[in-house]
């Protein structure tokens, strides 16, 4: 092929590959593999957690060699920046892919994700794109290259842990949730300001409400990309969802497995964006960090 891409995003939740051959995508692959689980207590990522994401890797490469990639590029966000054994991570990513994975700040990360997201959207901004991670959550307003961004560490696995012990969680639980998630959100608004003509959504939180709210019987990207979800939705979905069991949340058809025990904490995270930004809707793009990482390697 020759011009084939690969561009690899490597969260706290999951692992993601984009193969990409002249603009076309070849292969768009997720594997949740959680590298975050327990970082936020332990301050160490779980040796299980690294066995987990070396398996997704290993897959990875062999797909990557079947398509005659030229470049690849392997970034990783939010769990390998607090860990205190990254060096184990880094040591397995070597042995596994044939090259290191870069860790990326909170910022580089918010320009990858703006670069993705706003590809192929009408207009010219501003946008205001929030990108809601398993670690973090991305805030980053501009036209066509970041104004400003700022990176908070509330993601819906930090905050499930953190917060969200009981399934379906408690009130209480939710109240302390809500408060953590606001204050951050409130600093984060406050850089990056809150007057942009259009809020962009990525990352698996919010596709995953969109086809909830689309009532899809399975998950379709197509039909989730650039569709629009009103913020009257988001209120009653984290409503809904908070009410759930876990096997409720489960049974959703659009509902990844890896995703059912953190997705409270997520709409949670959405709705006080949407609260505080006064936005009546959101844009929600498929398109995200993965196509920005993509992007940065192709000639």
């Amino acid at each position: 092929m020759g011009d084939a891409v690969a561009a690899i995003d490597c969260g706290t939740n999951s692992i993601r590959l984009l193969i990409t051959d002249g603009g076309r995508d070849v292969e768009r692959l997720m594997r949740i593999v959680r590298l975050g689980a327990g970082v936020d207590r332990t301050g160490r990522l779980d040796p299980g957690a690294i066995e987990r994401t070396r398996v997704a890797l290993a897959e990875y490469r062999t797909l990557i060699e079947s398509h005659g990639v030229s470049r690849i590029r392997m970034v990783a966000t939010s769990a390998t920046r607090d860990a205190a054994n990254a060096a184990d991570f880094h040591d397995m990513v070597h042995a596994t892919l044939g090259q290191p994975a870069e860790v990326i700040t909170g910022t580089e990360e918010a320009a990858l994700s703006f670069g993705g997201a706003v590809t192929g959207l009408d207009g010219s901004g501003p946008y205001l794109v929030v990108d809601i991670g398993g670690g973090s959550t991305e805030f980053v307003r501009g036209r066509r290259a970041v104004d400003s961004a700022i990176s908070m560490d509330i993601g819906c696995v930090r905050m499930t842990e953190r917060h969200l012990p009981a399934d379906p969680p408690t009130a209480e639980q939710l109240d302390a949730a809500t408060r953590d998630i606001d204050m951050a959100v409130a600093e984060a608004l406050a850089h990056v300001g809150t007057d942009p003509a259009t809020l962009v959504g990525v990352a698996g939180t919010v596709t995953t409400l969109a086809g909830i709210a689309l009532g899809l019987d399975h998950y379709d990207p197509a039909r989730i990309h650039h569709s629009v979800l009103p913020a009257v939705s988001v209120e009653r979905l984290a409503a809904e969802l908070s009410a759930m069991d876990h096997d409720t949340r489960a049974a959703i058809p659009v509902m990844h497995p890896g995703r059912v025990d953190v997705i409270i904490a997520g709409a949670l995270i959405l709705r006080e964006i949407m609260r505080q930004t006064g936005f009546t809707e959101i844009v929600v793009s498929e398109h995200d960090i993965l196509d920005g990482i993509a992007a940065s390697i192709q000639h």
